[in-house]
Order: C-alpha cells, then sequence, then structure tokens
C-alpha cells in the first residue's frame, strides 16, 4: 500500500491572496488556449510561407491537440505526487521553448515537431490551472471564481482568430509573430507565479510513478487521434489501415486498464473514474469539449469562405459566442456560490447548448447575420453554464490528495472530445462540400478538374465569380448541417447532467474524514480498490501530518 497524505487541515486561502495567484494562473490559461487557436486564421499563410502540403496544413492544429490531450493525466497525476507549483512552472518552460522553435521555424516539419512539444506543455497548463485552483479555493466558493476562468477561455477562443488575423494582416509583425506573441505573456506569468502562488507542498514517501500506465494511455490515444487525422483523405474508413490503427489503439488501451488497475499510483485512478459523478462528467465534457473547439474552428471558417469576410472581420463575428461564456460562466458561478448548489446549472446549460447548435443547424450562405449572432450567443450560454462546472462537479467529490488525477481526468475527455469532433464534423463537412460543389458546377455547365473542387477552392479569390458564388454557397450550405450532427452529439450532454446526483458543495478544501469513510466503505461494496486513507491531523497551518 503506498503512502498516501492529504491536507485536510490546510485553511483556504485569503480572498486577496487567492486573486493574487489568480492572476498568474489566468494569464498562463490565457497564452496556453492563445496558442492553438491563434493560427486557425494564419494558417495558410504559415503554411503557403514554408512550402508546405495539405497533410501538413493539418498537422500543425493536430500535433499540439494530440501532445496536449496524451500528456494532460500524465501532469493532474504528478500534481498528486509532487509540488503542484513547481509542475506549472515546469509547464511554462516547455510550452515557451516550443513557442520560441515554432516561431523560428524554418520548414512545416520543424514546425510540427514544435508544435507536438508546445503540446506537452499546453496538455499540463490545461490541468495544473485546474488542480492549483482546487487546491486553494474550497468548492462551494469556487463557483464565484469560475466566472474568470470561463472569460478568460473566451477571450483565448473567440480572440484568438481574430489576433491571429491582425497579425498575418500587419506587414511589419508577420506570422511568426503569432507564436511568439505569447512568450511575453508567458514570462509575466512564471514571475507573477513564482511570487504569489503558494501552495502547501505535502511530501510523500516511496513515491512510485507508473510509467508503464502513462506510457500506455499516450500511445494507445496518439494512435487512435492519428487515425482520426488521416481516414477518410489519406485512407477510407473500412481499410486495413483503419483495422490496424484502431484495433492497435484498443489493444493499448486495454493494456492501460490492466496495467492501471494493479499499479500502486495509477495515472488514471480507476476507483475515481467509475464514480458516479465523474463518469457522468466525463460524458457531458464530451460534448462541452466538441461546442468548444468546434465553434470557433467551423465557425471561422464560415464567415471566412461561405460568407466572404476577412479573417480579422471573421474574428469580430464571432464575438456573441465569448459574451454568451463569459456572462454565464460569471453569473452562474456567483449562483452556485450562494447557493451551494450545481447541478441545476449544469441540466440548464447543457440544454441551452443543445438548442444553440439546432438553431445554428439552421444556417445557410444567406442567413441573417443577427440570427447567426443569436445563435452563437447561445451556445456560449451553454458552454459557460457547464464546462468549469463539470470539473467542479468532480472536484466536489473526490479528495484533495487526488484532486489532480479527477480534474485532469475531466480535461483529458473534454480535450479528447473536442479533438475526435473537429475531425470527424471536418470530415463530414469536406465530404458535403465536395458534393455539392462538383453538382452545382456541373449544372452551370462549368467543367472540373475531377477532385470535385479539391483543396484549391480555398483560395477563393483566385476563383471566377461565378465559381466563387457556388463555392461559397456549398460551405455556408453544409456548415449547418455539422451543427445539427453537434446538437444530436450534445444530447449526451444533457442526458448525463440529468443522471448527476444532486449535492450541496461542500466549504472545506478536502472532504470530512467522515464523508472520505463513507466513500471508501461504497467503493469496498461496489468492489472498488479501497482508496488509502491516513489519520489527518493539523499540526500547524498549512502542514499536515501523516498517521
Amino acid at each position: 500500500m503506498s503512502a498516501s497524505t492529504t491536507t485536510a487541515g490546510a485553511e483556504p486561502m485569503s480572498h486577496r491572496r487567492t486573486l493574487e495567484a489568480l492572476s498568474g494562473l489566468l494569464l498562463v490559461l490565457f497564452v496556453a488556449m492563445l496558442s492553438s487557436t491563434v493560427v486557425s486564421t494564419a494558417l495558410p499563410k504559415i503554411i503557403g510561407a514554408l512550402n508546405g502540403s495539405q497533410t501538413q496544413y493539418t498537422w500543425v492544429v493536430t500535433a499540439t491537440l494530440l501532445t496536449a490531450t496524451a500528456t494532460t493525466p500524465i501532469w493532474g497525476k504528478l500534481a498528486d505526487l509532487f509540488s503542484k507549483k513547481v509542475l506549472i512552472q515546469l509547464a511554462i518552460v516547455v510550452f515557451l521553448l516550443g513557442s520560441i522553435v515554432a516561431g523560428f521555424s524554418q520548414s512545416a516539419g520543424q514546425l510540427i515537431a514544435a508544435r507536438a512539444f508546445q503540446g506537452i506543455g499546453v496538455g499540463g497548463l490545461q490541468a495544473l490551472v485546474q488542480v492549483a485552483i482546487a487546491a486553494m479555493i474550497p468548492p462551494r466558493e469556487r463557483g464565484r471564481y469560475n466566472g474568470y476562468l470561463g472569460g478568460v477561455m473566451a477571450l483565448a477562443t473567440v480572440g484568438g482568430p481574430l489576433l491571429g488575423g491582425l497579425i498575418v494582416d500587419t506587414s511589419w509583425l508577420g506570422w511568426r509573430w503569432c507564436f511568439f506573441v505569447g512568450v511575453p505573456v508567458a514570462i509575466l506569468a512564471l514571475v507573477l507565479l513564482q511570487a504569489t502562488l503558494n501552495l502547501p507542498t505535502v511530501r510523500r514517501q516511496n513515491v512510485k510513478i507508473d510509467y508503464l500506465g502513462a506510457s500506455l494511455i499516450a500511445a494507445g490515444v496518439s494512435v487512435l487521434l492519428i487515425w482520426i487525422s488521416f481516414v477518410d483523405s489519406s485512407f477510407a474508413w473500412v481499410s486495413w489501415e483503419t483495422a490496424a490503427m484502431v484495433g492497435g489503439s484498443l489493444v493499448l488501451l486495454a493494456l492501460a486498464v490492466w496495467v492501471e488497475a494493479r499499479a500502486a499510483e495509477p495515472v488514471v485512478p480507476l476507483s475515481i473514474v467509475r464514480q458516479h459523478t465523474t463518469a457522468l462528467a466525463i460524458l457531458g465534457s464530451l460534448a462541452v469539449g466538441m461546442a468548444m473547439f468546434g465553434g470557433a474552428v467551423f465557425l471561422g471558417q464560415y464567415f471566412q469562405i461561405g460568407r466572404g469576410y476577412s479573417p480579422t472581420e471573421a474574428g469580430l463575428l464571432t464575438i456573441p459566442m465569448m459574451a454568451g461564456v463569459l456572462l454565464s460562466s460569471i453569473v452562474a458561478g456567483r449562483l452556485i456560490t450562494r447557493t451551494g448548489r450545481i447541478k441545476p446549472y449544469i441540466v440548464v446549460g447543457s440544454i441551452v447548448l443543445v438548442a444553440g447548435f439546432a438553431l445554428l443547424g439552421t444556417i445557410d450562405h444567406e442567413t441573417s447575420l443577427y440570427l447567426v449572432g443569436a445563435a452563437m450567443f447561445i451556445v456560449g450560454t451553454g458552454v459557460g453554464m457547464t464546462m468549469q462546472n463539470l470539473v467542479l462537479a468532480v472536484q466536489n467529490t473526490v479528495a484533495l490528495k487526488d484532486i489532480g488525477a479527477a480534474s485532469a481526468s475531466v480535461a483529458f475527455f473534454r480535450s479528447l472530445g473536442g479533438t475526435i469532433g473537429v475531425s470527424v464534423l471536418g470530415a463530414v463537412l469536406a465530404r458535403r462540400v465536395t458534393d455539392q460543389i462538383t453538382h452545382d458546377l456541373a449544372a452551370a455547365g462549368v467543367p472540373t478538374s475531377g477532385d470535385g473542387g479539391g483543396s484549391s477552392n480555398l483560395n477563393i479569390t483566385a476563383l471566377p465569380d461565378a465559381v466563387q458564388h457556388i463555392v461559397r454557397a456549398a460551405y455556408g450550405d453544409a456548415t449547418g448541417h455539422i451543427f445539427l450532427i453537434s446538437a444530436a452529439i450534445a444530447v449526451v450532454g444533457v442526458i448525463a447532467a440529468l443522471l448527476l446526483k444532486p449535492v450541496t458543495l461542500r466549504n472545506s478544501l478536502d472532504l470530512p474524514d467522515s464523508a472520505r469513510s463513507a466513500a471508501v466503505a461504497a467503493d469496498a461494496v461496489d468492489g472498488a480498490p479501497a482508496i488509502d486513507q491516513v489519520d489527518v491531523g493539523p499540526t500547524r497551518e498549512g502542514a499536515p501530518t501523516r498517521g
């Protein structure tokens, strides 16, 4: 049995100290998310400047998502074993090095490698910021701070494409500043965290890191995401490549589950994932991940290709989604803090999310921008009410010693869901666009090259006016179809929210001893491995003792 400790005796930080520490955490969260969104509108110019291919175009984005998703649970588990502050600083350094190398890349291959390395740091920051906040603020009080997190995520998700468009449109900056722009912000965050973030470090003996489990999880997820990135473009859905990659991924993940069930310090504790609240939060996070990533990617493309707006204008037109996330996360967070109840807001948010996607499913290339804006605001409202609160619901049910693994598990599946959603919906969009362009060009008597338009159709300005109209209509009309699919998938989030148990958020940083004992007893009844317990008593502030 491994030696385990908790910090039940630790006192929550004061409001002033919390805001000081939160400033650095929010800065680093902003720059981590910005790194993924800022390239979305600049990528055509970046790949053109580096003479890259269409496959490399996709991998500049996918490489970061893949490594971030695969490493998130590993960072979360490390946070349960070592100093959270040191780990956050290490993730920032990894992110900084990746950003600098990406900015100096001389070829598309170098850029992809740098983005993959950068993604390791992004995965750490996504998980560790949530863990640090959980170690500072009790769940009952955490609601009012979630508005800040939601606002930062909304600003990065929607503001990133706008900033990327401005950078590449400014002659004296150039595309390399899409990667350099986050460096000074990350350095500032590093300095702020060193000065303001003071979390109690729990020293543990006989720590064992599950390297085998971590490797199997990373390999299994990576193979799956690689398959999703290439299926239906490089090879068919039904092919030997699909069988080999999907089968290999399932074998690796099955081995990971077997190892995790027997490891002394599993990267993803199965006793936590099997808990009622955590399992349902994971399902709900898949829908939210699709909303967060898919909304930014496909709406930006809709405005630029389907409606003919510039990258900067497309960024401005997506502001209603950012406003919805910001307002709803602040209002819901304060109401949760006041009442201590969280399920009603997650349920309402998930229903609103479905309604917003359903409304976006009606758009085409001539839809009023007021209607599109209203639909985006509704989607943003749903994201703001669910995204952070699903993590909070999980954090409320686990002991502080497991907060890293639990938080990272939700973030991992949200990122995985977003990656899968973007890849699958992108494949559906490409197929419908190709078919519609081919049909409409044939109906207009315009000869095609045989590829149904192909990737060259993205260079709209080089096409004749009549062909431009056909291409824009195809993209504008097909976008509505993929949002209808998103609405159907988001219904899973509603079901998961309805099945959540109604609870009152606790006021303590850690689970009370009685609650922990009950949780262990319940796990024992269910046949799950019991969570190690120790007698904890505060000897001095922030210094727990081992029993």
